[in-house]
């Protein structure tokens, strides 16, 4: 398998169309459509070490919850449960864009990283789009004053219990990411728990947070 260049098919703002020449593992010409948020699609440039965009996994220090959005979503015609995210901005570093990304469309005040994750791509059969995801604690009040017209956000904090029941429920529409995540946002185990009654409550969050993330 080999790529062999790129045709540029649409010229839009977001996002754009190529046709990605290349060869097959029989030798053959063939042609694969990609979609890229590049200039030219990172399988020609090999320009794959920055992600495109940050993904953030919040967990509200203060209310010991974890922190999602709902969000309308054009192209499902509906709602979708998923974590706060957002393109990096041109000479933006991945910690700017997520603490940005998280004000902007939660209103919440990014008070410490957790983890900072690679590159991962989500739907490689179609797009080299990469995102990084971002495990962060935070604190404050929700607030849309941060959205944009074109934003319908609503901000929720769910237990660890509420999280498996939306997991669960298979009417609502849910970024796969986020699923991901929330599906192994479980209540630890018992001997866990029991371990955990002899600590303070400052202890109990910081041995949470190693829990989770």
């Amino acid at each position: 398998m080999k790529i062999i260049d790129s045709k540029k098919l649409t010229n839009l703002k977001w996002l754009n169309m190529f046709n990605v020449s290349y060869i097959d593992r029989n030798g053959d010409n063939k042609i694969w459509q990609v979609a890229s948020r590049a200039k030219e699609p990172k399988c020609v440039t090999g320009s794959f070490a920055k992600p495109d965009a940050v993904v953030i996994v919040p967990f509200h220090k203060s209310k010991e919850k974890m922190v999602i959005i709902k969000e309308y979503r054009v192209p499902l015609a509906d709602y979708e449960y998923g974590f706060p995210a957002g393109l990096i901005d041109e000479g933006e570093t991945i910690q700017e864009a997520a603490r940005r990304e998280l004000s902007e469309e939660t209103g919440l005040e990014l008070t410490r990283f957790i983890k900072v994750g690679p590159p991962i791509f989500s739907s490689a059969g179609m797009t080299d789009e990469s995102v990084s995801m971002v495990y962060v604690e935070c604190d404050g009040e929700p607030s849309k004053d941060g959205n944009e017209e074109s934003e319908d956000i609503e901000v929720i904090f769910i237990s660890q219990k509420e999280a498996a029941q939306l997991c669960n429920d298979s009417s609502l529409k849910f970024d796969a990411k986020a699923w991901i995540v929330l599906s192994n946002f479980k209540i630890p185990s018992q001997s866990l728990q029991l371990r955990d009654t002899r600590r303070d409550k400052t202890n109990k969050y910081k041995w949470l947070i190693t829990y989770i993330f």
